[in-house]
């Protein structure tokens, strides 16, 4: 037999032999190929070269094949297809796989810790009439049609304030006010919302004064006011558990059968929902402190309708997060609050309040910073300048006539023994600080009459408005203590030079203090660089653009310089972590969007 019939044997006889093991390859049989042997000398044969070169040949053409019936496949699709669709969609698949390579590094969920405002998406809500008309039959299943209110004047009332700094526009009005009665019916709104995609801002008391529940983006207002109940007094435990609509002074009335009290005073009318929101103090902070330090747990709805309790009633815990203190101060943006575990303090037995006047606002406010070095154990220490004074004695809403000049009031409460001493103390100092008078009541009834005073102010300078035209613009900032005399000087000097009339009040024991400014639609830019040149002194002292009113619309834009941008930056993480959709009183704190054209004031 010649070689060539040989050769042709076997190759015939290996391509049979490499066919039945690819058989069994398929069934599982044979779990590699042959012609891989691990025998060497057959490796490097004629022979095994041969078998490796033919196979390789064999899987070549089987490729090739396959590829030609693809083409064929394509080529059958594309008959009938017309001439230009085929380029325009190989066009459409270049563009987007190159767009789609441009945006991959932020179409990816952000590693980064923060979000500054250049790289934060602008909220998508959905506030077109169909689906607030849609949702208005939701919401009436969950807090019933008597409970939904779409009056006009209802809508103003809910959208802002004569007394707020913020002059809100005819936009930011809500399509309804929503009245819930439980926890369990704020979820429900909040899941309509949620899913429909419908901005929230919420609304107890309305007394806010930097714009904090302005519609700056329509949708609805929650209104609290059915959730007004003192749920439950743990008199042993000296804690209280309330709802939203529970005002300040209400629950003191209350406290007060039980010789307790509840020591944040804000503002009359001021609740506990808001209180919570704007982490507030009042008159009592610099012996009692601020909110955050009286509230010992919150239940709180979340921008989804997912209900959760931030800790339980103990006075300390180290459970996890400090998620109490988050909600506290977040003006409604992270969650809502449908209930609040309060502590409460037994009401001091005596209280006694002294007066005491000063040539001039620096040396009061020096005589403020000689009492708290001295450490006298005051309750309350509250500053108001000549202006203010005589604005108070023109309403006429006290009983008394009062000097016209820069002023302190003191509180004191302990037993009878130490309130006599500290009195004593705090005449000596206000003596060595150049005061022109001091008296000092003898009876709680002499007491109230004092410091009623203090608690008329925002009022008697609204009091002084003309006509519609006229605004009050409250505002306030706080420095460390050792700044205070520098700060009220500068400002009650800027004020002055204005033109414009403007009082100086405030709780001048935490380094606290507030500029009331009356001026009408032509004076607001007037107004608003005398609020400007504050805020930034205050900054520049390294203090804070709001002790106690909040950030809102007004203040946000001062953060950055407050705090930094990281920080800033950080606060805007937090909010889409808790609210992804941009729902919950959006604008407010922090800007989830670049701003207009001039919209911030140059710093």
């Amino acid at each position: 037999m010649s070689p060539s019939l040989i050769l042709r044997g076997l190759l015939r006889s290996r391509c049979l032999e490499l066919a039945e093991r690819r058989v069994y390859a398929r069934s599982g049989v044979l779990s590699r190929r042959l012609y891989a042997t691990e025998d060497k000398a057959e490796r490097e044969s004629f022979k095994g070269q041969l078998y490796q070169s033919t196979n390789e040949r064999v899987e070549r053409e089987r490729e090739q094949q396959a590829r030609y019936a693809q083409i064929r496949e394509l080529q059958k699709r594309a008959r009938g297809t017309p001439a230009w669709l085929v380029p325009f969609v190989l066009t459409v698949g270049i563009v987007g796989g190159w767009y789609a390579a441009q945006r991959g590094s932020t179409s990816l969920p952000s590693t980064a810790s923060t979000v500054p405002l250049s790289q934060a998406i602008p909220p998508q809500h959905d506030t077109a009439p169909a689906t607030l008309q849609a949702a208005w039959a939701d919401f009436k299943a969950v807090v019933g049609e008597e409970n939904i209110s779409t009056q006009a004047d209802e809508l103003k009332s809910h959208s802002g304030s004569e007394w707020s700094s913020y002059p809100s526009l005819p936009e930011d009005q809500p399509f309804a006010v929503i009245r819930p009665g439980s926890t369990e019916e704020v979820s429900g709104v909040m899941k309509v919302c949620h899913k429909r995609r419908i901005p929230v801002t919420a609304y107890s008391g309305g007394t806010a004064l930097e714009g904090h529940f302005a519609a700056t983006r329509g949708g609805i207002c929650i209104d609290f006011s059915r959730m007004d109940q003192i749920l439950t007094l743990h008199k042993e435990d000296l804690d209280v558990v309330v709802q939203p609509a529970v005002g300040w002074e209400t629950l003191n009335e209350e406290l007060a059968e039980h010789q307790l009290f509840f020591p944040p005073d804000p503002g009359p009318g001021a609740m506990i929902g808001g209180m919570v929101g704007t982490g507030c103090s009042g008159t009592n902070a610099y012996r009692y402190g601020t909110m955050k330090d009286w509230v010992l747990s919150l239940t709180v709805v979340m921008a989804d309708g997912t209900i959760i309790k931030t800790k339980q009633r103990p006075r300390k815990s180290s459970a996890g997060y400090d998620l109490t203190r988050t909600f506290i101060g977040s003006e409604g943006t992270l969650g809502l609050v449908t209930e609040a575990v309060l502590k409460v303090t037994p009401l001091p037995q005596n209280i006694r309040v002294a007066v005491c006047t000063f040539p001039t606002i620096r040396e009061a406010a020096n005589c403020v910073f000689s009492v708290v070095g001295a450490g006298v154990p005051i309750a309350a220490i509250e500053i108001l300048d000549d202006v203010q004074m005589r604005c108070i004695n023109e309403a006429g809403n006290t009983s008394r006539s009062w000097k016209e000049a820069p002023t302190l009031f003191f509180k004191f409460s302990g037993t009878p023994t130490s309130v006599k001493e500290h009195i004593s103390m705090v005449q000596s100092l206000a003596k060595k600080a150049n005061s022109k008078t001091f008296e000092f009541a003898r009876n709680k009834e002499e007491g109230d009459e004092l410091w009623s005073a203090r608690k008329e102010a925002l009022w008697s300078v609204m009091a002084q408005k003309k006509d519609q035209t006229d605004h009050v613009w409250t505002t306030d900032v706080a420095v460390p203590i050792s700044r205070l005399a520098d700060i009220i000087e500068e400002t009650k000097d800027d004020i002055a030079k204005s033109g414009l009339m403007g009082a100086i009040v405030g709780h001048v024991g935490d380094g606290n203090f507030h500029a009331i400014i009356l001026y009408n639609d032509r004076e607001h830019d007037l107004a608003d660089s005398v609020v400007h040149r504050m805020v930034k002194r205050a900054i520049e002292m390294e203090g804070t653009a709001t002790g106690e009113h909040g950030v809102g619309l007004v203040k946000r834009d001062y953060l950055p310089h407050e705090v930094g941008d990281g920080a800033v930056d950080l606060m805007r993480k937090m909010k889409q972590a808790f609210d992804p959709l941009c729902l919950l009183n959006c604008d407010k704190i922090v800007r989830v969007q670049r701003p207009k054209a001039g919209e911030v004031q140059e710093w």
